[in-house]
């Protein structure tokens, strides 16, 4: 694709990443095929194709409309079409920066920006979110069905070990997570601490960044981002071997610090040491299957697995989740259109809600024909999206291990 960027960006950091990245595209459509908003909406401008053609016209100057903002914003970044495109288009990238520019130039209307505006404000803010969760929580009968989908019945953690180990991770806490779904850490530690390692929270740590980036607010997330790196630093540097992610879109963002700090000349090597050293849990988990063995973790059910398009397409993992699944005795199956995005995608449920809940409602339809008894994810955005319109339970995988430990115990 011939590109001639506009002043306002040729020569920005910005400006030849995304004129990189337009010259890759060879317009050839395979994208298309496996987008979820143009499977639904039947419009070019509303797959990847068409957003491309957009963001390559308003980087070159053209007039920026309110339809171009809506085409961009219905876009759920779950980057299907980078794991479809066979010239190797990093299209999320280029869409964060394509948001950002028209963010800027065209105004949203009153509603939409307040809405915007508490959601950076509120949802990173661990302590904001946990108490406007648990007055939802508290109220939840007198609220709206639609209201009530939104709100999960609350869960609680369990113990959290604290046992001294040799081997040493770093888990981010998160913002929503640790009101929504308090016990997924907790599984976590609880199983890595049966296998000999100690799962450690930084206190200082907060929302990976992610939250803020997506809603192209990017000069606050770089802050979340350098806290997070301030927090983990002291613990990396006494020997802390990784820093596990045990909700896939938080590790997707997590893993690209060191692209997005790499113009940070104070954090840039930093990033990138953070980068290297996150992993999502089912990264981790593999070296363990002998471990879950011995310690008779078993668990014979047939459980359907969704997985995250953070963790499939943002950071192209597949089978990982299924194979310590199945090393454990789960029989794991996939529903048809697996690929296929299941309308969270962060905040996308709660500024789309029409196309969210039409990809929920279809991802759930296909899960059911599985005919499985429990649905299971990795990332908790996922989870309760699911969860909010299906009566079978739905959780993260490593809480099904910690139940098979637990049962043992108790055995």
């Amino acid at each position: 694709m011939q590109t001639n960027l506009a002043d306002f960006i040729k020569n920005t950091p910005e400006g030849e990443e995304a004129d990189a990245i337009l010259r890759s595209c060879v317009h050839c459509g395979f994208c298309t095929a496996t987008c979820p908003t143009y499977q639904l909406l039947g419009d070019e401008l509303d797959g990847p194709r068409g957003r491309i053609y957009l963001i390559k016209q308003v980087l070159e100057g053209a007039e920026v409309t309110t339809k171009t903002q809506t085409h961009l914003d219905r876009c759920l970044t779950c980057r299907n079409c980078e794991t479809t495109c066979p010239s190797g288009v990093q299209y999320g990238r280029l869409i964060d920066i394509g948001r950002k520019v028209v963010e800027e130039r065209v105004e949203r209307p009153l509603m939409e920006r307040f809405k915007r505006k508490v959601l950076k404000e509120a949802l990173p803010r661990k302590a904001v979110f946990t108490a406007a969760l648990r007055a939802g929580q508290l109220f939840r009968p007198l609220l709206s069905p639609a209201m009530q989908d939104k709100i999960p019945e609350r869960r609680p953690a369990g113990a959290w070990p604290t046992r001294e180990r040799g081997r040493k991770m770093l888990v981010l806490e998160g913002c929503a997570q640790p009101a929504m779904a308090p016990n997924i850490n907790a599984a976590a530690a609880r199983v890595l601490d049966a296998l000999g390692v100690q799962l450690i929270v930084a206190p200082k740590a907060g929302c990976c960044g992610a939250v803020r980036h997506h809603l192209n607010d990017h000069e606050a997330a770089l802050d979340d981002m350098r806290r997070n790196i301030d927090a983990w630093w002291p613990y990396i540097e006494r020997g802390a071997e990784a820093i596990v992610m045990t909700a896939s879109g938080c590790g997707s963002m997590v893993k690209d610090y060191g692209h997005l700090l790499a113009h940070d000349g104070d954090y840039v090597g930093k990033a990138a040491r953070i980068s290297m050293l996150t992993r999502d849990l089912s990264e981790i988990m593999p070296e363990f299957e002998e471990g879950l063995a011995r310690l008779g973790a078993v668990i014979k059910e047939r459980v359907a697995y969704h997985p995250p398009c953070t963790l499939q397409h943002g950071q192209q993992i597949r089978g990982k989740v299924e194979g310590v699944l199945r090393a454990v005795g789960v029989d794991v199956v996939l529903c048809a259109d697996s690929h296929l995005c299941c309308g969270s995608a962060g905040t996308y449920s709660l500024l789309q809600p029409e196309l969210s809940l039409q990809l929920r409602d279809r991802k759930l339809a296909n899960l059911a024909d599985t005919g499985a008894a429990t649905i299971v994810s990795a990332n908790v955005g996922c989870t309760a999206h699911l969860q909010s319109g299906t009566r079978t339970p739905v959780l993260h995988w490593i809480e099904l291990i910690d139940r098979a430990l637990a049962g043992r115990k108790r055995r």
